[in-house]
């Protein structure tokens, strides 16, 4: 039956006449209320439209149905939606979903990314209309590249949609997209309308923002107002030793270790369904999904558990992913966080986690993947690890944090908290980028219409025009030779500059490391770091199995393996935790001031709660902020990470040696008194942000840093926390306070 009800039927009955007849084909009973909403915004208006939804809330039809029923009886040369994505996967995945229908409607629609078939961008350049799913990196080679061919093509867009618009709004590839947008308007009399759609934003007028930088308020926003799905939760918990990150990577059957018995209840409880389970690092996916198929084996059923993660071949990737989407023999994806967008992987039975959640944004995006069907819940299972205590623990692990945090992630989970974007330090490394791209487009260019270009409007404006002669100046040394001027004043590319923009690897603002290729019978499995030690003879887990290194071809950086049956996880590349909102810190600390335990709770975790509360009241946490652990002082600020790094650097000026954790900073071989006493002189006289600072000596931590003048890195990493550098005087003061905060809500 077609969509009923007098809204749905309005929104309905403007769509075109294929796409109203496609729905019927569907067998929809009807529009959801996100869709509907989006009909009216994109077909009654001319603002850019921000689509804010559920995952599986039916978000590219909100945005596609309409983008078509508009576009359809297009005649102008050009492509006409630009849709923009930040993974491959995903851009697959949509292809799959808008290729009938767009047949049906007699519109092309056009894979664009590196692994996508060549035949069909070679018709789209012949003949430029329609639809074209790409990645930001693929538009940057194509202006690059093929500038000619990007004018002709991408000259009259009427959209552009962006994909997940939450993961462009922290990080370089959310810098480098904005910048793209504002070159392919450059190209066009009539800048496209931008479509952006995504399942978590805390503050729509932030992504509202990026969406339209020089307009937000013009922008319209369609939020679903559909009730979230029941939520059935556990949360359960184990002691760990403090080693247990290393033994994480062996199968300790004479001792076992946390992830032991996690592997244990997981192998009970998610045989015979589909599910996710995220485990964080690589090491430890490969680690939980090894011991689960070690468990099938000893129970001689089919392996149902399989690992996801990027350092995986896009085939493994792939085929795990269309095993989960069909649905005929279950199947759990233990993953890291390459399952969190929004893959059609079809219907999850449950989502699982190990490790207390750092960020409400992430954990609402992995929950969104269960719960899909009408009356179906929501199951989350949570698995948190706590340090063994004995005489020389450190106080921190009394307080069990771990699963304090998770409780406090939970509290506002339920209460829809999401943060908002966090600090992103890769602005210059972004405009050191952008500056040799363009450059490299046009020939050549004057300073000003580079500026003009990159760094006018947008999350790049944070450059003023100083700043940006001294990038160029910086770009131009003779260290760096990436730019020479011409007598004219043209700025063109130096010789480093030309090497870099001649590589195929300059497209991504993003690093990637040097790594083995790993390969058995010819198919590639995938790649690990350049830093693990390897040779003949050396097994190792991967993939889910383990392998005996079989040859090395340390020319071709490739590793022939062949199956065994011992092995180690293979140590990967470090990746920085996410970020600690001041929020989450707080409320971890309202959690330890209450006195409920949640039903959710198994046993050992309302046990490791009760201990933590009890820690809190005996360590005199109601009354004082400073905690002696041996030499040093722990300062319990129940501030965010960037708060307390910025609080750990004033230290660090007035001379003393700190360390951050999640809800504070440790000032080290420092007493109490002594760490008080540089507090109240940080009260009296307040750096200020740029003389903080000059004591931070980590600032290359984006891809071009290292050719980015000290000096401008210096002065970008204080301008992003200038709000926070504002404040330390203030959080010195609530330290050195008990009164002010003794009681919550003062």
């Amino acid at each position: 039956m077609p969509p009923s009800g007098s809204e749905a039927t309005s929104g309905f009955d403007r769509l075109h006449e294929t796409i109203r007849r496609w729905i019927w084909e569907q067998k929809w009973e009807e529009l959801r209320d996100v869709q509907d909403k989006a009909i009216a915004a994109i077909l009654g208006g001319r603002n850019d439209v921000l689509i804010a939804a559920a995952t599986a809330a039916g978000k590219t039809e909100a945005a596609f149905l309409p983008i078509l029923t508009k576009v359809a009886a297009r005649t102008e040369p050009g492509v006409s939606v630009l849709y923009v994505s930040p993974l491959k996967a995903l851009i697959n995945d949509q292809f799959r979903r808008l290729d009938d229908l767009c047949e049906r409607m007699e519109v092309d629609v056009v894979r664009w990314h590196g692994d996508a078939p060549q035949a069909a961008k070679q018709r789209t350049r012949r003949d430029p209309r329609g639809v074209v799913l790409i990645t930001p990196e693929s538009i940057e080679a194509m202006l690059l590249r093929r500038p000619g061919d990007a004018r002709r093509m991408l000259g009259a867009l009427d959209f552009i949609v962006i994909d997940e618009l939450h993961a462009f709004l922290s990080g370089p590839r959310g810098l480098h997209l904005a910048t793209l947008l504002r070159r392919l308007d450059a190209l066009s009399a009539q800048p496209a309308r931008r479509i952006g759609l995504s399942a978590t934003i805390g503050d729509l007028s932030v992504a509202a923002g990026w969406l339209n930088p020089s307009s937000p308020s013009t922008v319209s926003i369609v939020e679903s107002s559909a009730d979230s799905p029941e939520l059935r939760l556990q949360v359960r918990a184990y002691a760990d030793g403090d080693d247990a990150e290393e033994i994480d990577g062996l199968e300790a059957e004479e001792k076992p270790v946390a992830l032991d018995f996690i592997a244990d209840h997981m192998f009970a409880t998610l045989r015979g369904a589909n599910n996710l389970v995220f485990a964080g690092s690589r090491r430890r996916v490969e680690a939980l999904a090894d011991r689960l198929r070690t468990r099938s084996e000893k129970g001689a059923v089919p392996n149902e558990f399989f690992p996801h993660h990027g350092s995986l071949s896009k085939q493994l990737r792939e085929e795990l992913e269309d095993r989960l989407k069909k649905g005929d023999l279950p199947t759990s994806a233990v993953a890291t966080t390459t399952l969190e967008l929004g893959i059609d992987i079809g219907s999850i039975k449950s989502v699982a986690q190990v490790g207390a959640p750092r960020s409400i944004a992430s954990l609402r995006q992995r929950l969104g993947r269960s719960g899909r069907r009408r009356g179906v819940p929501a199951i989350l299972r949570m698995y948190v690890r706590e340090r063994n205590l004995g005489q020389d623990s450190d106080p921190l692990d009394h307080l069990r944090l771990e699963t304090v945090r998770t409780v406090a992630a939970v509290r506002l989970l339920v209460a829809k908290f999401v943060e908002p974007p966090s600090v992103v330090d890769a602005v210059a490394t972004v405009a050191l980028h952008q500056t040799l791209s363009v450059i490299a487009q046009d020939g050549g260019q004057r300073a000003d219409r580079l500026f003009q270009t990159i760094c006018s409007a947008g999350p790049l404006s944070v450059l003023g025009k100083g700043d940006y002669i001294e990038l160029l100046r910086g770009m131009a040394s003779a260290d760096n030779r990436l730019l020479e001027q011409a007598p004219d004043g043209t700025i063109m590319l130096g010789e480093t500059g030309e090497r870099l923009t001649a590589g195929r690897d300059f497209y991504a603002v993003f690093s990637t490391d040097e790594e083995w290729r790993i390969v058995s019978g010819g198919r590639t499995l995938g790649a690990i770091p350049i830093s693990n030690p390897v040779a003949v003879g050396v097994v190792i887990a991967f993939a889910g199995q383990r392998w005996r290194i079989a040859s090395v071809d340390d020319r071709s950086k490739v590793l022939e393996v062949e199956r065994h049956r011992s092995g180690k996880i293979p140590k990967f590349d470090n990746v920085m935790s996410e970020p600690v909102h001041d929020r989450l810190s707080a409320e971890m600390r309202a959690v330890l001031e209450g006195d409920d335990i949640p039903a959710y709770l198994d046993a050992t975790a309302a046990d490791f709660l009760r201990q933590g509360r009890e820690a809190y009241l005996e360590l005199g946490l109601r009354q004082t902020r400073f905690l002696p652990a041996g030499k040093d002082t722990h300062v319990l600020t129940w501030r965010g990470t960037e708060a307390n790094a910025v609080l750990a650097f004033t230290l660090v000026s007035a001379g003393l040696e700190c360390a951050v954790h999640d809800v504070g900073v440790t000032v080290l071989e420092t007493r109490p008194e002594e760490t008080e006493a540089v507090l109240r002189q940080v009260v009296e006289r307040p750096p200020d942000i740029q003389s903080i600072s000059e004591f931070v000596e980590n600032l290359e931590t984006a891809r071009f840093d290292g050719m980015v003048p000290k000096p401008l890195l210096r002065r970008l990493w204080a301008k992003a926390r200038a709000n926070i550098g504002k404040e330390i005087s203030a959080v010195a003061t609530e330290l050195l306070n008990p009164r002010s905060w003794a009681v919550l809500g003062d």
